[in-house]
């Protein structure tokens, strides 16, 4: 055990220097955030990392964030950051941060919650708001060499102008027959929350999943898995992350 640890605890622990490389807006609340580091050499798409600000008094603030980016050898990687009201990280990153900035990173965490290629599929994803940033990785990396595996992403969120990505999303489902995409916006006029017939309309485009990954607030995840499991799907497919209280 202790020589288990002795190897992990340098990689998954040790904090790292990060500079921003990139900045750009995703939707009124999300901003799309590159960076270099370390890190970038050694994720999965799914994990996330932890993210440390320290202040010139020795303040410091971290918050986990989950990475949208597949690797692609550049040596950066891209975190989706959205501005929480008293948000410390997020805040900074929201209304201080630039280019050429640097704070510390560690991780990649989540070995249970990550996917690639040969771990198979097809893949059944589902995301409630920024729950969807792990997920967008997953179907990057699967765009890079996995194009034959079916996937289907069950997208909820209040509005369209909130999906994060929603664009790349809605280009990739219209030009890959293996990928199909299912909204729900429940804040718009005739909206509604995601429910039977959405995971059914999933379903029928992927047939049985072989992996399904779901991640968003507690009361999304917990909607979720119950109408997949109403469908049929094996409890022991699912595998879920979940953020607030």
């Amino acid at each position: 055990m202790s020589s288990a640890t002795s190897v992990i605890e340098p990689i998954v622990f040790r904090w790292h220097q990060a500079e921003i490389t990139a900045i750009a807006p995703v939707t009124p609340h999300v901003k799309s955030v590159r960076l270099r580091c370390a890190l970038a050499q050694t994720y999965r798409a799914g994990q996330h990392v932890d993210v440390r600000l320290t202040a010139e008094d020795g303040y410091q603030a971290q918050r986990s964030y989950s990475i949208a980016s597949a690797q692609d050898g550049s040596g950066t990687f891209e975190l989706m950051i959205e501005a929480l009201p008293d948000g410390e990280v997020s805040g900074w990153f929201s209304q201080c941060a630039d280019v050429g900035d640097r704070v510390e990173m560690r991780g990649p965490i989540g070995g249970s919650f990550s996917w690639d290629g040969p771990d198979g599929g097809p893949l059944l994803l589902g995301g409630g708001g920024s729950g969807v940033v792990p997920l967008l990785a997953m179907l990057r990396r699967r765009a890079q060499h996995w194009r034959a595996i079916p996937a289907a992403l069950i997208y909820s969120a209040r509005t369209h102008a909130e999906m994060i990505a929603l664009a790349e999303l809605e280009q990739l489902a219209a030009t890959d027959p293996q990928v199909s995409l299912h909204l729900a916006a429940t804040r718009e006029p005739g909206g509604k929350r995601i429910d039977a017939a959405l995971v059914a309309g999933a379903l029928t485009r992927i047939g049985a999943p072989g992996k399904v990954f779901l991640c968003g607030s507690n009361r999304f995840v917990a909607a979720a898995s119950d109408l997949i499991m109403a469908a049929g799907v094996a409890p022991g497919l699912i595998r879920t992350e979940r953020f607030g209280a």
